[in-house]
C-alpha cells in the first residue's frame, strides 16, 4: 500500500490542500471523496455517526479512525479513546489532532478489551469478503469485556444494481452483491485496489447470530445505510 489516503490527510492538516481524493468501485464510477469531511465536527456529521458517539460509553475503540473525529469527540467527553487504523499518515494526523492513544494497528491485530467498539463509515467494509465476516466478527467479540457493545453500520447496496425499469442486474450466481472493488487515487497516483465489503442488515445479523452475538438494529438512514448493535 501506497497509503495515499494518509498522504492526502497529513497534506490538509498541514496546510497543502490542492486536491480532494477521487473515489470508485467496481459496479460505481469515479466520485470526489472531500478532504474537508474527514475533518469534520459532531454538528457536521451524519445522524448515524452522532447517534453512534452518543450511544459510546467505558472504555471504547474507533476502528479505522481515519483523520480521528470521532475519536476526538468521544476524547474531548472525558471518554478513554483508543484509535487504531492501517493508515500511518492516518494515526500521524490523529495524534498532531490530539488524540492521546492512537496507534497504527490492523483490527485482528488488537487485543485489549473494550466496553464499546466503534465501526463507522461502513464499519463492515475491512471485512472486505462474506466468507471473511465470522473471523472478524468472533475476533470483535473476544475484544468485548462484559456487558460491552460493538456499534458498526453499513448500508444496503441493492439499489446500485437496479436499472431504469426497477428491475435488477446483478448476476445472483456470482458471489454477494456487496463484495466491492475499491479504487483511490490522489494527485495523479493510484492506490492498490481495495476489496471492500457492504453488508445488509439480515445478512449480518445472520451472521452475529452463528457466533453468539446479539444483532439490534439502532437506526435506519435515509440511503439504505443503518446502525447496528452487537452484544
Amino acid at each position: 500500500m501506497k497509503d495515499l489516503f494518509g498522504k492526502a490527510l497529513l497534506d490538509y492538516h498541514n496546510g497543502n490542500y490542492s486536491e480532494d481524493i477521487m473515489t470508485s468501485t467496481s459496479i460505481s464510477d469515479e466520485d470526489i471523496l472531500p478532504l474537508p469531511y474527514l475533518f469534520r465536527n459532531y454538528s457536521e456529521m451524519p445522524k448515524l455517526e452522532q447517534k453512534a458517539l452518543q450511544l459510546a460509553h467505558g472504555k471504547t475503540l474507533d476502528v479505522g479512525c481515519g483523520a480521528g473525529s470521532h475519536s476526538l469527540y468521544l476524547q474531548n467527553k472525558g471518554i478513554k479513546i483508543k484509535a487504531i487504523d492501517v493508515s500511518k499518515g492516518a494515526i500521524a494526523v490523529a495524534k498532531q489532532r490530539g488524540i492521546i492513544n492512537a496507534k497504527v494497528l490492523d483490527l485482528l491485530d488488537e487485543t485489549e478489551t473494550f466496553d464499546t467498539i466503534l465501526l463507522l463509515m461502513n464499519g463492515t467494509g475491512i471485512f472486505q469478503e462474506l466468507n471473511q465476516v465470522s473471523k472478524y466478527l468472533s475476533h470483535l467479540k473476544s475484544l468485548l469485556n462484559v456487558n460491552g457493545q460493538i456499534l458498526i453500520d453499513s448500508s444496503d447496496i441493492t439499489y446500485m444494481y437496479q436499472d431504469e425499469d426497477g428491475g435488477y442486474w446483478m448476476n445472483m450466481n456470482a458471489s454477494y452483491y456487496g463484495e466491492l472493488d475499491y479504487y483511490l487515487s490522489y494527485k495523479d497516483e493510484k492506490e492498490v485496489p481495495l476489496k471492500w465489503l457492504y453488508l445488509d442488515f439480515n445478512t449480518l445479523k445472520s451472521a452475529c447470530e452463528a457466533i453468539g452475538l446479539h444483532c439490534e438494529l439502532l437506526f435506519e438512514g435515509d440511503h439504505y445505510d443503518y446502525l447496528a448493535r452487537l452484544s
